[in-house]
């Protein structure tokens, strides 16, 4: 007898936290290929599951009805390019995160869960055949009807057209029930034509800003660091850059830190493109995210801003990616997939051979090594443009001197002189709420988390109690709940102390406050800042939202009320992480005609580190912190993981480490080992928290034991009842 050939299986990505392919057989009777990047349905134990078809392989030596079929194959063609494919298996190898996990993360919710690929035809209602033919008047006793016939019968209209003339739905509906409307779609369009390109006349160059744009070549694989003081015009530099690959017929990548920044950076670049500008951040509905992502897809949109995750949107004509605001630390999930978006946009530009610009007024360590070891090219911009200058930095001592809620007398001075030349303040705190601590001044209670080894923050407007940390809350009480006492004091400083004590001292000055407990909606920032931009004196107070890389051009004072952390942060990028927020608040002042100041209060004036800031510069003040990164061996110069351990005992957790320790050190003697060690909060949402700090000389000795003791954490028995991530090149020890 002759013997059947055994069909092919498809690899399939799940999203499980095995990390792992699964074989599965092709649906029964489907006789097409299924190409990899298509979405298929799955069963997967007693569930079924959204996957992703990753390749094919001969099925080898699987015993008959050993492997299971495909119930469905979703898409058509597949939805992620071979070369988007092959970026995400990188990242998720790099990063240590299951393939199936990994692909689901980069695809709109709607997509992720099996939904349909997202229609973006745009429908218009049109006269039918019968509608045509209508006499005129058609509806001499229905004005409302007569109206959107005669608007038909000029051109097809959409349902916003039609509404914007008060045509009501239920009017459409009725004459689309009698059969004399009907709707038609427009043909599927591209981006836009280069000749329609700008949508007004670019402002002329600075020198800086010329060389820097010069020296941008477009074809082929280039990284850049730009490298722009604050106010030097970065953005003007990706304009033009942007401008020359749209007329190459290729589309742009913008990557921001967050989504404050979004709304500004898109007004910007829709004034400048007359063309259709996308948008990808975690605040857009799932409809409509997934409706930008399928137009990226289709090359619609020639240039796609976002936030972090937009790093894997499908572009498939890519011609230049850039990263604004390089050094922030959004770009880093902190959870889940902990990829950096800016260093898997290096990978995406070099693999498909297009240029790279990033850029900032105060880059990362790591982009400043790379520069200088040759791997990014150093494009410089100091000049600015008009009148503008930098602005004058002075340290305010606050030893023995006397403060108003946190704010010493030399700057309430300088506030004053500005708000009376009508001219703007910007006060910041890195710290919402109203006090830190709520104390009971005769038996000492102090208002903690029952779930974390951190103290409540008291958030009076709202009169409650609230943990920064799990999101615990409680109505804050008027007795202590220890003794019963009446004298509880709000001890420490927050932006919502910080406004009530500027409103009582400046009555008549507006007062805007920009943190998360004052910004809840899309709409509210912009609010805020439509009001700062309308001129006249104010007095913004704010958390870091407002020191990233907004425009204010009447704010000519900045207060920095806190300089300290950072200074006594026990995280090695501490002293980095100040530098940069000092300096980039420093930039909100001064932008515009008037020159500006900052004021930067601090009980360390003498510090070393604070006095080279504020003497040289960043620059200066990076070199500094390099050759101290150097002589440690600390990341550029070395490379870092962490191993993180979470349970409801302390035991559980540190017992996992050290079992996973023990095992890295027995596979690997090129790694070196610290731990475990509690986490600097150790107990958050009601877990413990521990860490294992991984190092080595160079990346490539942990990237080849990393995948080893992801394979060990995953059948260990120490493993059981306990959360574990495997963080690579971590930005931050939580």
């Amino acid at each position: 007898p002759l013997s059947m050939p055994v069909p092919d299986c498809y690899q399939v990505a799940v999203p499980s936290p095995l990390r792992r392919l699964f074989d599965y057989l092709a649906p029964a009777g489907y006789s097409r290929e299924i190409a990899p990047g298509s979405r298929v349905h799955v069963p997967f134990g007693t569930r079924e599951l959204v996957g992703m078809v990753v390749g094919r392989q001969p099925r080898g030596a699987a015993a008959p009805g050993e492997l299971r079929a495909i119930q469905a194959v979703l898409d058509a063609e597949p939805l992620l390019p071979p070369a988007l494919l092959e970026l995400v298996a990188w990242a998720a190898d790099y990063y240590q995160y299951p393939l199936g996990e990994a692909l689901a993360s980069v695809l709109p919710a709607a997509l992720r869960h099996g939904g349909d690929y997202p229609d973006l035809r745009t429908w218009r209602w049109q006269l039918s055949a019968l509608g045509h033919g209508l006499p005129d008047p058609a509806f001499p006793r229905a004005p409302r009807r007569q109206a959107l016939v005669q608007l038909l019968r000029e051109r097809p209209r959409t349902g916003a057209e039609l509404r914007a003339a008060g045509i009501a739905a239920a009017v459409v509906q009725a004459l689309a029930k009698l059969g004399l409307i009907e709707r038609c779609a427009d043909p599927t369009t591209g981006c836009g034509a280069p000749e329609l390109l700008l949508g007004e006349a670019p402002p002329s160059l600075h020198r800086d800003q010329q060389a820097a744009l010069a020296a941008i070549e477009l074809h082929g694989y280039h990284a850049y660091l730009l490298h722009g003081d604050t106010g030097t015009g970065k953005t003007e530099v990706y304009l033009r850059a942007i401008e020359k690959t749209l007329r190459l017929g290729r589309q742009a990548l913008v990557l921001v830190p967050e989504i404050g920044l979004t709304p500004q950076t898109l007004a910007r670049f829709q004034a400048r493109f007359a063309q259709t500008i996308g948008v990808l951040h975690s605040g857009l509905g799932e409809a409509e995210r997934a409706r930008t992502w399928a137009a990226v897809r289709e090359g619609r949109i020639g240039v796609l801003i976002g936030t972090r995750s937009a790093v894997f949107a499908p572009l498939p004509a890519l011609g230049i990616v850039i990263v604004d605001e390089e050094h922030d630390l959004s770009y880093k999930q902190q959870d889940g997939f902990r990829y950096s978006a800016r260093d898997v946009a290096v990978m995406r530009a070099h693999r498909a051979g297009v240029p790279l610009v990033l850029g900032s007024a105060t880059p990362a360590l790591e982009s400043l090594h790379n520069a200088a070891c040759g791997r990014y090219q150093p494009l410089r911009l100091t000049e600015r443009p008009g009148a503008a200058a930098a602005p004058r930095w002075e340290l305010v001592d606050l030893r023995n001197s006397r403060l108003r809620e946190g704010i010493s007398a030399r700057a309430l001075q300088a506030i004053a002189r500005a708000l009376a030349a009508s001219e703007q303040v910007l006060v910041f705190l890195n710290r919402r709420g109203y006090a830190t601590t709520l104390l009971c001044h005769r038996c000492a209670w102090i208002a903690g988390c029952p779930h974390c080894e951190a103290r409540l923050t008291v958030h009076l407007g709202a009169r409650r109690l609230l943990c920064h940390h799990c999101g615990h809350r409680r109505a804050l009480p008027d007795r202590c709940p220890s003794c019963g006492g009446a004298d509880l004091q709000l001890l420490g400083q927050g932006t919502e102390k910080t406004e009530a004590t500027l409103r009582a001292l400046f009555p008549d000055a507006p007062l805007v406050r920009i943190d998360r407990d004052t910004v809840r909606s899309r709409g509210g920032l912009q609010a805020k800042f439509q009001r700062i931009h309308d001129g006249g004196p104010c007095i913004l107070v704010g958390t870091q939202m407002l020191a990233k890389g907004h425009h204010f051009p009447a704010v000519t004072l900045a207060v920095i009320l806190n300089a300290d952390e950072g200074l006594m942060s026990p995280d090695f990028r501490g002293s980095e992480r100040l530098g940069q927020l000092l300096t980039q608040v420093a930039g909100r002042a001064g932008r515009g005609e008037r020159p500006g100041t900052v004021l930067i209060q601090s009980h360390y004036c003498d510090h070393p580190l604070l006095q080279l800031l504020v003497e040289r510069g960043y620059p200066t003040f990076a070199e500094r912190l390099l050759a101290q990164r150097a002589a440690a061996g600390l990341p550029p110069f070395g490379a870092l993981a962490l191993v993180r351990a979470e349970a409801a005992s302390a035991a559980r957790a540190e017992a996992l480490l050290s079992a996973i320790r023990a095992a890295g050190e027995a596979l690997d003697a090129e790694v070196q080992f610290l731990g475990p060690l509690p986490a600097p909060l150790e107990k958050r949402g009601g877990r413990y928290r521990y860490l294992l700090t991984l190092s080595a000389a160079g990346r490539t000795a942990l990237q080849r034991l990393l995948p080893q003791l992801a394979i060990r954490l995953e059948t260990l028995p120490e493993a059981r009842g306990v959360r574990w991530s495997i963080d690579a090149d971590p930005q931050e020890v939580l």
